[in-house]
């Protein structure tokens, strides 16, 4: 009891230390910014989860005013970035954490917008138990991104072991991502990471989101083919000509007639096909991504071929 005690006393000192450190250049920072102070609060709400600890962590972020603010919202457990998310029109974010067992000490920090100035929540103290079975923890640092659209932006995933003791053989964990918006993309080098029997320190893998710019394309003039017209000139002057010359011959002017359809259909669908609408109109212009605050989704999977092993966090990314 003692024991756990002085834990819970450690932990409320690291914690308020690391709030005490982050809170003067945070004043500073809101000071010289322009626009509304806000208040960021942040609550957490564990649960077991098949022998693990998920935490439900809520956000919310309102301006001097009262109004609800706009943007993005990182997660940090004890200063290091675990999941970021973007705000809803209230103001407000939830993110769902995997969290490794021990304490922990979760603060959110509003990175602020065009009009209101950026905020540090209190802390919450989570504990979370001990698991019996092979697991692991997902995260992903910076846990927010700011792209300029065609820009492209780098984070760092990491897949912490959780009591890999109990593995007998290496457990291969599959990174993916969700939630982007129209015209982005994220790859992961590597997006197969390994965890090995035993083994306590993070593997990372390289995340990649790339965003489109608009593209402007001039549609390309075709030149003059003076080739065709050496065919088509003369054979429409010579189908003229057996037209007005099959006015004594039945059979003569059916097939003048039928010739001159046929021409006639010819010259209608060469407006129609790819070359000629891609000489006259260009290609397709490529849409930019939309600008906008996007919660991201990065998940881990590990399955052995009976069970699967599925954990997620998420990314706060802002296209402008």
């Amino acid at each position: 009891m003692r024991g756990i005690i002085c834990r819970s006393l450690r932990l409320k000192l690291v914690a308020g230390l690391g709030i005490a450190l982050a809170m003067p250049a945070l004043a500073l920072a809101a000071e010289s910014a322009p626009g509304l102070a806000t208040q960021t609060t942040l609550t957490a709400e564990t649960h077991d989860l098949a022998g693990r600890t998920q935490a439900t962590v809520a956000i919310s972020v309102l301006g001097e005013d009262g109004q609800p603010a706009s943007g993005a919202v990182s997660i940090s457990d004890q200063g290091t970035p675990l999941a970021g998310a973007a705000l809803n029109a209230q103001g407000q974010a939830s993110v769902v954490l995997d969290l490794p067992a021990g304490a922990h000490s979760l603060t959110a920090v509003y990175a602020g917008d065009t009009t209101h100035r950026a905020s540090l929540s209190l802390a919450a103290l989570v504990q979370a138990q001990v698991s019996s079975t092979p697991n692991f923890a997902v995260s992903v640092a910076p846990a927010a991104l700011t792209l300029t659209a065609g820009q492209s932006g780098t984070a760092v995933a990491s897949v912490t072991p959780q009591n890999s003791a109990s593995l007998t053989a290496p457990m291969f964990v599959t990174l993916s991502c969700s939630g982007l918006p129209d015209q982005a993309a994220c790859t992961f080098t590597p997006e197969n990471v390994e965890i090995l029997p035993n083994a306590a320190a993070a593997v990372t893998s390289s995340m990649v989101i790339s965003t489109q710019k608009a593209s402007s394309v001039v549609a390309a003039r075709p030149g003059s083919n003076n080739v065709s017209w050496a065919f088509l000139l003369p054979g429409a002057l010579g189908l003229g000509g057996l037209a007005w010359g099959s006015r004594r011959r039945r059979w003569l002017a059916r097939l003048s007639l039928l010739a001159l359809v046929g021409f006639v259909a010819t010259l209608g669908t060469t407006g129609c096909n790819a070359r000629y609408n891609y000489f006259h109109h260009g290609p397709p212009t490529n849409p930019a991504t939309p600008a906008g605050t996007y919660t991201v989704t990065v998940t881990a999977q590990s399955s052995n071929g009976v069970t699967a092993i599925t954990n997620s966090t998420t990314l706060a990314l802002t296209v402008q």
